[in-house]
């Protein structure tokens, strides 16, 4: 049994949350994670990197990629009980964006004032999910989260 979402609850759950990690494939065809901060916006991630970083080469190189978002969970208290993060995971097609063509509205949310020059030798990776969601732990109570049967769930990118 698989816990049937929507596409807008796994969206305004990755909404809520800042940190990811990111999957990509090297030019060479190896595996690569990195974790990101990224901001959502028309249903897309961005990130901000530097225009001549390795996430930057490899996503220029290969523009498939895969995220997981993990939740946080939290036994009201009992703060030393330790609980498995719920997560979003999913692939997606990456383009890069350079900064000085963001979007201003993007710009401001992903780089929180920074000063212009990190900006100008910056661009974005602006990532569009593709196929279905999968998630684990997430719409479900907590106590659910146990039985990975109902834990489990998926939805189709909208």
């Amino acid at each position: 049994m698989t816990l049937q979402l929507t596409s807008d609850q796994v969206w305004e759950a990755m909404g809520k949350e800042l940190f990811a990690g990111l999957g990509m494939v090297t030019a060479r065809g190896e595996a690569r994670t990195v974790g990101i901060v990224y901001v959502v916006r028309e249903r897309k991630l961005y990130v901000a990197t530097g225009a001549d970083t390795w996430k930057a080469r490899h996503v220029a190189a290969n523009p498939n990629v895969s995220i997981t978002i993990p939740i946080a969970k939290r036994a009201p208290l009992m703060p030393w009980l330790k609980i498995p993060q719920a997560t979003i995971s999913f692939a997606g097609t990456a383009r890069l964006i350079p900064a000085a063509d963001a979007p201003p509205e993007i710009k401001r949310a992903i780089f929180r004032g920074a000063a212009d020059e990190l900006i100008a030798g910056s661009c974005l990776i602006e990532i569009v999910p593709v196929g279905e969601f999968i998630t684990y732990g997430v719409g479900i109570p907590l106590v659910k989260m146990r039985r990975p049967e109902l834990a489990r769930g998926r939805a189709t990118v909208r």
